[in-house]
């Protein structure tokens, strides 16, 4: 890990943090020449007890969407009242922006909106006001990733807002804490130099998780000497996952010899005890999040090199969903003091496995798992299985890969050409409330790729293309609020 010297705090900049206008950009923060593995220098901050930090929202309905996938890294929000009569043009458009490159979504905590992507030669994280889209500070790094797919080359993970810090994770594997008053560096650990991590095909894209004081990612380094790009026979080096501590970013644990995959880490209480569980390269870990002991590993990953293990697992009470979409499908497995128990397995169907999800990630709700379903375009499905035996109960084509967030009794489906849904969550019959194409004098808004999950935080909905992120207005319908509300 290397130090920085991280200079004088500017108290001005958490004074302006609630005005309207943009605050004076942040800028890159660099390495001081000559730095030297070591302990890291780490910026006082003020205690909880201090003056509060004035919100640049004005919005206060509604919950906040500061991780990934939401508040529960479930793909739920636990609002109600939005919109379901849409007109013919869709939900209103409050105000959209261009982007740079990159694949993650969007967090939004206290009406601020984190969005990390890349711009040039630089990764960017630049924080907003969430009801405006006005930019407030910005914090850069240099980047050289290049993609060994031909994907983009801009950051494939989402921000992570806790309290006062936010936590980024890039292609290349620089992982950095910085303030969400001003954007300023508190530490960074270069993973890929720090654990020898090889570059594998699409970078770094399993967000990490915040547990407690740690922050939790998938490393996947291996042995010294080992090639720099991932090969059939690459082995790990005991770094699949690294914990740090949150506030000082200092190592304190790192388990298992997997190599890491993109599916992000969940953790969850079951029976009382606290885990965390890591869909990694190849198959499930369960572990506890405070000491990092391994309770299980359990293999999950299909023989074909070119596959990945991408769709974060679903915690249902005492059992954990998992799924991909290469070759064995999905699992429901049952956690018990040191291990699994299979509830049901695709594994050894040839054909109608459950669910097959990508790089989406499917939404369990009252019994039933509902999910897109299918490694390619022209093959997937929009589909609801019975989470007690993995049985079918609808399967609707022609939707191509989407992604789904659940509110108040239905899914917004934002499927990958830029098509917008809304359908109702039923285990009957696929629903289809509304559609829409967004459009801006006669041209689309949202294109393919739209492969970045819809976020609703506060009434209004965030989703992205590789080209612009457009905020709508979901709330219901008040006769006494202005339209330009």
């Amino acid at each position: 890990m290397r130090p920085f010297y991280l200079g004088a705090v500017a108290l001005a900049a958490a004074l302006l943090i609630g005005c309207d206008g943009p605050l004076t950009p942040a800028g890159p923060r660099a390495t001081p020449d000559g730095a030297k593995d070591g302990a890291v220098d780490i910026i006082a901050e003020p205690s909880a007890s201090a003056v509060a930090i004035p919100a640049p929202g004005t919005r206060t309905q509604g919950s906040d969407w500061s991780d990934f996938l939401g508040p529960g890294r479930n793909n739920k929000s636990p609002d109600e009242g939005i919109l379901t009569d849409w007109p013919g043009g869709g939900p209103r458009v409050v105000w959209k922006k261009p982007l740079g490159t990159g694949y993650g979504s969007c967090s939004i905590s206290e009406g601020r909106l984190m969005l990390f992507d890349r711009h040039g030669d630089v990764a960017r994280l630049t924080c907003m006001n969430s009801e405006t889209g006005a930019e407030l500070w910005r914090f850069e790094y240099p980047t050289a990733y290049r993609d060994m797919l031909g994907y983009n080359n801009g950051p494939r993970c989402t921000p992570v807002i806790d309290d006062r810090r936010v936590y980024i994770y890039g292609a290349q594997g620089k992982l950095h804490c910085l303030s969400v008053v001003d954007g300023r560096l508190l530490w960074m650990v270069d993973t890929a130099a720090d654990y020898n991590v090889m570059q594998n095909f699409f970078g770094v894209g399993s967000t990490p998780l915040v547990e407690g004081d740690l922050v939790i990612a998938q490393v996947g380094g291996s042995p010294p000497g080992s090639p720099p790009t991932y090969t059939g026979d690459a082995i790990g080096g005991s770094s699949g996952i690294v914990a740090w501590d949150k506030v000082t970013g200092q190592e304190r644990y790192r388990i298992t010899d997997q190599l890491a995959a993109y599916a992000s880490p969940v953790a969850a209480t079951i029976a009382g005890r606290r885990w965390c569980f890591s869909f990694s390269r190849d198959g499930l870990v369960g572990f506890d999040p405070e000491s990092g002991n391994v309770k299980f590993e359990f293999p999950w990953r299909s023989k074909k090199l070119a596959s990945v293990n991408a769709s974060t697992p679903i915690v249902i009470g005492d059992q954990v969903f998992i799924s991909e979409a290469y070759e064995l499908g999905s699992s429901m497995l049952r956690i018990q003091e040191n291990g699994v128990e299979v509830v049901w397995s695709d594994r050894g169907r040839r054909r109608d496995k459950s669910m097959r999800t990508h790089w989406n990630t499917a939404i369990y709700h009252e019994g039933t798992i509902y999910g897109s379903s299918g490694q390619h375009s022209g093959e997937a499905t929009l589909r609801a299985i019975d989470a007690s035996d993995g049985r079918i109960l609808w399967s609707q084509p022609g939707l191509l890969r989407s992604s789904l967030l659940f509110v108040d009794g239905h899914f917004v489906c934002l499927s990958e050409d830029g098509t917008l849904r809304l359908i109702r969550a039923t285990p009957e019959r696929y629903e289809e409330v509304a559609a829409v194409d967004l459009r801006e004098d006669g041209r689309r808004l949202l294109r393919y790729p739209a492969w970045s999950p819809p976020v609703l935080a506060q009434g209004l909905l965030y989703v992205r293309d590789e080209r612009q992120l457009v905020c709508l207005d979901l709330r219901a319908r008040d006769p006494n609020r202005s339209a330009v509300d």
